[in-house]
């Protein structure tokens, strides 16, 4: 596959210098009606090519796609991506028809002449104002849900957890049973306080820290970043959330899981894609793959930026709650 890109890639060079040299000839002649109406037929024949290739990767390029969104605030995320999409997909294939198919049929002729105008408010007004309430509404939705997942005010009970990130790591801190995570301050990172818990405040005896997220469907989660050293990047795509780990400040960002990772397992999308990857790693003799949630960075923090990656494990409730009950305190760790 590398080498037939290769090859693609010397052909398309060979093809540019090849016209550059055309195009300096050209100086020196003009065309004519036959030249024209080959350039305007080529107009149409690079039209079809282009709408081929465009289908062909919207079917057989889907498979790389995300699944169906992990979250319920997710589903305004995909909604406004299939808005954005189908909005931007429908005006290209017209334009794109418009221009290739009027490149054909205006084709340069010792006929006609071409008609100049110099301008036409109405056409100004259209192409103005149409894009501006198109833009005013895929913003207004945007920012809509931007409140949605920030505003965490109005929540009851949600579950509170703090991820920490440092090169090249994530720790997750549970607040206890009163909900509430104690202080976290770099100078207080010593032994195995590796995220810097203040002991000597009361609300931190009860915390529990692992490096492993667990979370019970359905349940909102309140989630709060620190950073150690550089800026990092806490993203969690099939939960469609992302936000910037900053150093000396927390942000932070709430979601609520809408599936299990076993039920995730078994989307259609899911399937074809573990399919797709297991048939590669196969030919190449690794254990397959088997889908995962993952918290990712996405920010370039340094020379193992790639593997700086947590499981989340999404359970029932239940489930979530004797787990939850197994995991040693803070206070029965740091001494």
């Amino acid at each position: 596959m590398l080498a037939l890109f290769y090859i693609f890639i010397g052909v398309a060079i060979g093809v540019s210098f090849w016209q550059v040299t055309r195009i300096l000839n050209f100086r020196s002649s003009i065309a004519n009606d036959k030249d024209n109406k080959t350039q305007g037929k080529n107009a149409l024949y690079f039209m079809v090519f282009l709408y081929v290739m465009m289908v062909y990767c919207l079917i057989a390029m889907n498979v790389i796609m995300l699944p169906e969104s992990a979250s319920y605030e997710g589903e305004h995320d995909d909604n406004l991506f299939s808005i954005t999409f189908w909005l931007i997909g429908v005006v290209q294939f017209i334009m794109q028809f418009l221009i290739f198919f009027f490149t054909y049929k205006y084709k340069g002729s010792k006929d006609r002449k071409a008609k100049f105008y110099a301008d036409s408010h109405k056409l100004e007004f259209i192409w103005t104002v149409t894009p501006a309430i198109v833009l005013v509404v895929l913003i207004g939705y945007g920012l809509w849900q931007w409140n949605n997942v920030m505003d965490l005010s109005g929540e009851d009970d949600p579950i509170v957890i703090e991820v920490y990130s440092q090169q090249f790591r994530w720790d997750a801190r549970y607040a206890g049973e009163d909900n509430t995570l104690g202080l976290g301050n770099v100078n207080y990172i010593k032994g195995i306080n590796t995220m810097g818990v203040d002991m000597s405040d009361k609300n931190a005896q009860d915390d529990v820290q692992v490096t492993e997220l667990y979370l019970p469907k359905g349940r909102k989660i309140h989630f709060k970043f620190r950073s150690q050293d550089v800026l990092h990047s806490a993203y969690m795509p099939h939960f469609r959330a992302q936000m910037n780990c900053v150093p000396g400040m927390v942000t932070e960002f709430g979601f609520t899981p809408k599936y299990t990772t076993e039920e995730m397992r078994q989307q259609p999308e899911v399937i074809e894609k573990t399919l797709g990857i297991n048939k590669v790693r196969r030919a190449k003799g690794e254990d397959p793959y088997i889908f995962d949630y993952l918290l990712l960075c996405n920010k370039i923090c340094g020379a193992s930026h790639y593997n700086m990656q947590m499981k989340i494990t999404v359970v029932e409730p239940d489930e979530y709650e004797k787990w939850i009950a197994e995991q040693p305190t803070l206070a029965s760790v740091v001494k």
